[in-house]
């Protein structure tokens, strides 16, 4: 799925996904506990981690085994907030206390341990070549692409679709390739929901080149989608300990990465990007 739009109107496309969700608040409570609950399970490998793979993988015909989360991207949308209202609440590790008290989590429960984790993740140092943004507001989000791609930008908005869900769909199953296109993009720019007690889009780009892919797959299960695939060429700078070198067994800076969207993240990249077939 891609729509094309002024980075004015990205708040607008936005919004419409806010509108028509369901179930804000339980699937935002669902997140905070899947999120602990992977993190204290990874040595049982957390299957949500099951998005990986090598560049030279994406050919037609080959099979992996991929977890896809139901979670759509207008379920990402309990309440992303107005700038306004975002002010008004601190986002800090230091508020920790406070927010949690706010949003009546305990300390040890698995909505808190999320929360200190997102923290933490959106005010780490970014990496080299590395520029980085928690988005808590439509008016912070749309700055951000701003600063990424200028103001009058037309910007193409792309999220992994789900074509066709079979009656006993699973969410971690062995896909096929049926079809790959390359979208060349000069500047990408990832946004992924964070579990936190209201919507937080961590988004980032990176200097280095990064390939932009749509990729038709087809479950063993019957399950049909249109993903979204990034391949991040250079991963010299990423930290040691990323899962992506775990579930890989490589090393930093070896070799390219690259991985699949859950359906309920996004990719933005200039409109002039056009699709060619591999």
């Amino acid at each position: 799925m891609y729509a094309k739009l002024a980075i004015s109107s990205l708040l607008l496309y936005l919004l419409t996904l806010q509108v028509s969700a369901h179930d804000h608040n339980d699937i935002r409570i669902e997140q905070l506990h899947s999120h602990t609950s992977s993190q204290s399970h990874m040595h049982h490998i957390d299957p949500s981690v099951i998005v990986f793979f090598f560049v030279q993988d994406l050919k037609l015909g080959n099979a992996m085994p991929i977890y896809f989360p139901t979670r759509e991207l207008s379920d990402a949308f309990p309440r992303l907030l107005s700038k306004d209202e975002a002010d008004a609440i601190p986002f800090s590790s230091h508020h920790l206390h406070h927010l949690l008290h706010r949003f009546a989590f305990s300390p040890d429960s698995p909505q808190g341990n999320a929360m200190k984790d997102t923290l933490q993740e959106c005010e780490r140092e970014p990496i080299k070549g590395e520029t980085k943004f928690c988005a808590t507001s439509w008016e912070s989000m749309s700055d951000f692409m701003k600063t990424i791609f200028g103001s009058n930008s037309q910007i193409k908005t792309l999220s992994t679709t789900h074509i066709k869900r079979s009656e006993d769909h699973a969410l971690l199953q062995k896909y096929t390739i049926m079809g790959i296109q390359e979208i060349p993009a000069p500047k990408t720019v990832a946004c992924h929901t964070m579990p936190y007690a209201y919507t937080v889009f961590f988004c980032h780009y990176q200097v280095s080149e990064t390939r932009v892919y749509r990729v038709s797959l087809k479950g063993e299960n019957d399950d049909v989608v249109e993903a979204i695939a990034l391949c991040h060429m250079d991963t010299s700078q990423w930290g040691r300990n990323h899962v992506a070198f775990q579930m890989l067994g490589i090393e930093p800076g070896t070799s390219p990465v690259c991985h699949f969207f859950p359906a309920d993240n996004f990719v933005c990249v200039p409109s002039t990007s056009t699709t060619t077939q591999t």
